[in-house]
């Protein structure tokens, strides 16, 4: 059964380097700043981190905003604490299928993968033909198409830019403030 869903793949660039000259214990440090940011913000967005990749994620969205806004704002956080490193971001959308109950197979679990391997100094990276309800504060820049490994034909493709408008979540819309009933 094929469902849709938002895959963002994320990945610490140059962390091999900055191990190899900043030594474990501070690379280490970063990256467990970086986990702790990007599981908190998933709990922000309702963005589930279905799995760590050594110095970078896989994450799940339900809705395509909810996974924009978790790459956009990890972003921006990773400014501060994975400096000097900058993240690599490649966000798609598509109907999936989830194997042997742990795994996402498809191709947008694959494109954004590679639009991830793609992203070094250029952003968070979408495919042109995905960008839609795009959070309030986001703006999707023009970029020229770029060949993926394992797509027969380029890409075109879309840098996200900005910093999405954030409205705290209501998951408890429904409960009323009213005063007990006094017996």
């Amino acid at each position: 059964m094929r469902f849709p869903r938002t895959f963002i793949f994320v990945d610490l660039s140059g962390f091999t380097n900055y191990m190899e000259t900043e030594g474990d214990r501070k690379a280490t440090k970063l990256l467990a700043e970086f986990r702790t940011v990007a599981r908190a913000i998933a709990s922000e967005r309702g963005v589930r981190i279905d799995k760590f990749l050594g110095d970078g994620l896989m994450a799940v969205a339900v809705e395509q905003i909810e996974g924009i806004t978790f790459a956009m704002e990890l972003d921006r956080r990773a400014e501060t604490v994975c400096d000097p490193l900058k993240l690599r971001i490649g966000i798609a959308t598509g109907d999936t299928m989830l194997f042997e109950g742990d795994d996402y197979i498809g191709r947008a679990p694959n494109l954004a993968a590679r639009l991830c391997d793609s992203a070094s100094d250029t952003g968070v990276l979408i495919p042109a033909d995905q960008v839609f309800n795009l959070p309030q504060g986001v703006k999707a820049m023009p970029h020229e198409a770029i060949k993926l490994h394992g797509f027969a034909e380029p890409v075109d493709i879309c840098v996200l830019v900005g910093q999405p408008v954030i409205a705290e979540r209501q998951d408890t819309t429904e409960i009323r403030k009213q005063k007990p009933i006094s017996s």
